[in-house]
């Protein structure tokens, strides 16, 4: 188990706060995609395919509010009904300047 040391990362980080992971940020990216129904209709699966590019920008206090900004890259058709999204993908942090994180990511969808 993972305990958080809040008092001590309040009085000895520069940051003055907990902080989120990095890979913490990028795994929500896909949860973002589902709820905001990134995929078109008609796909009856969505796999992750991978990431082209990630960059952690600024640190994300715990606590902080965020949203995912999308905008499409490219949408390539593979045939068998499979189209391959790849979509850039930037978690801002509500009050800054900077986001947390940007990544080009890749998402298999497959028609059925």
């Amino acid at each position: 188990m993972i305990k958080l040391k809040v008092e001590k990362a309040q009085k000895e980080s520069p940051l003055g706060s907990t902080i989120a992971h990095g890979y913490l940020i990028l795994s929500l990216v896909p949860r973002f995609l589902y709820e905001t129904g990134a995929w078109p209709a008609g796909v009856s699966q969505a796999f992750n395919y991978g990431a082209n590019r990630v960059r952690f920008i600024i640190p994300l206090k715990t606590g902080s509010g965020i949203r995912n900004r999308v905008k499409l890259i490219s949408a390539e058709n593979k045939g068998n009904g499979r189209t391959l999204l790849t979509l850039e993908n930037t978690i801002e942090i509500e009050g800054k300047d900077k986001p947390a994180l940007i990544a080009e990511i890749q998402g298999m969808l497959i028609a059925g």
